[in-house]
């Protein structure tokens, strides 16, 4: 079995040497002043990612789907009502979670291949006098078909019908690949994962919260303990964790920040975009069309590409490992089988993407 070739999965993603390194480090004391060295430094980092000037960053050894419990458990109470839309694999997990809380879902279907419906939010929300929606959410990017979803025009929704309810995003496909505006768009919890756009393993969930958010926490009556961000509040207060941390992870996602800030946000996301146009190129010469219905929706970092009725898109899969030794990812969901994945995100430049 080959190790050699990059992989085209929307994550994890291509390692690079220099992220590889720096997870790979002695141990260290990590209650020792040299692990503040790089905890603190990664959390700026994060903020500076995420383009924020207030949001307090919470990294606990866990994947983006920590980040989610993280996101409601601290911010909620049994019984809360949430506004979702489910238009794809993770949104659908995301709401299952809430159920399994005890939250009180108001959910829309949407075709998966479309959007979160800035419509549907509009209108809820408006209607919504009594307040009793608690937040609202949004996935940025959603994985499985390839979708971009408009924040921005959410956020205007919600300012519209002057209505209190927090923004929790879901941002592990698109942070540090894809423009994400924690401050401009009101975001109030943001999730990511250190193995997408930081181009790090998969074992960080890396969290950022509002100060509204941050106050929420008080009144919020849902089971935490591992994620309980008063602790790691603690816990940061003193250089430290309430626990033992992923200290090679937590040095890589401090070089990742470095290396991503170095090279430029805006280039970061011009690069991706680059690449994700080239892709989509190939995909029409191929004949073939995206799961994402309309140009303002495709996503800089995945491509879901449908394959004709009748046709296992897992076959394509499954050749171009066994034939070519090339990784692409399977279809998800709803459209098992009816799409497979090309992702183009983290480290991966143009003369990558033409190999594959």
């Amino acid at each position: 079995m080959s190790l050699q070739n990059p992989v085209f999965i929307p994550g994890p993603t291509n390692i690079p040497d220099q992220l590889r390194k720096a997870c790979d480090m002695p141990t260290i004391d990590h209650r020792s002043p040299l692990f503040a060295e790089i905890l603190h430094p990664a959390r700026k980092g994060v903020r500076k990612v995420l383009k924020s000037d207030v949001a307090e960053v919470f990294i606990f050894p866990s994947t983006g789907t920590g980040g989610w419990e993280t996101a409601i458990s601290n911010t909620l109470s049994p019984g809360d009502t949430v506004l979702a839309a489910r238009n794809g694999m993770f949104s659908h997990k995301w709401i299952d979670m809430c159920r399994r809380f005890g939250l009180n879902v108001e959910m829309t279907e949407v075709t998966w291949g479309e959007g979160a419906p800035v419509d549907w939010f509009a209108e809820r929300l408006a209607e919504d006098k009594a307040h009793r929606i608690k937040a609202v959410l949004a996935t940025h990017n959603e994985t499985a078909t390839g979708v971009r979803s408009d924040i921005g025009a959410i956020r205007k929704a919600m300012d519209a019908a002057d209505h209190p309810a927090m923004l929790f995003l879901d941002g592990v496909s698109s942070i540090g690949s894809m423009d994400f505006r924690f401050d401009d768009w009101g975001v109030d919890v943001a999730v990511a994962g250190s193995q997408k756009g930081f181009m790090l393993p998969a074992g960080l969930a890396i969290v950022g919260f509002s100060p509204r958010a941050l106050a929420a926490r008080e009144t919020a009556r849902l089971p935490r303990t591992f994620f309980d961000t008063r602790d790691m509040e603690k816990g940061y207060a003193a250089n430290a964790y309430p626990y033992t941390p992923v200290v090679g992870l937590m040095n890589g996602l401090n070089q990742a920040c470095t290396m991503l800030l170095s090279e430029g946000l805006e280039n970061v996301f011009a690069r991706h975009h680059r690449i994700a146009e080239g892709v989509r190129a190939a995909i029409g010469a191929w004949g073939l069309e995206l799961c994402a219905v309309s140009p303002d929706l495709y996503s800089d970092t995945v491509s879901a590409i449908r394959t004709p009725e009748g046709f296992d898109a897992s076959r394509i899969v499954a050749h171009a490992a066994k034939a070519y030794g090339v990784a692409f990812g399977t279809g998800l969901g709803d459209v098992q089988g009816k799409v497979f994945r090309i992702g183009h995100l983290g480290s991966l430049t143009d003369v990558m993407a033409l190999s594959g």
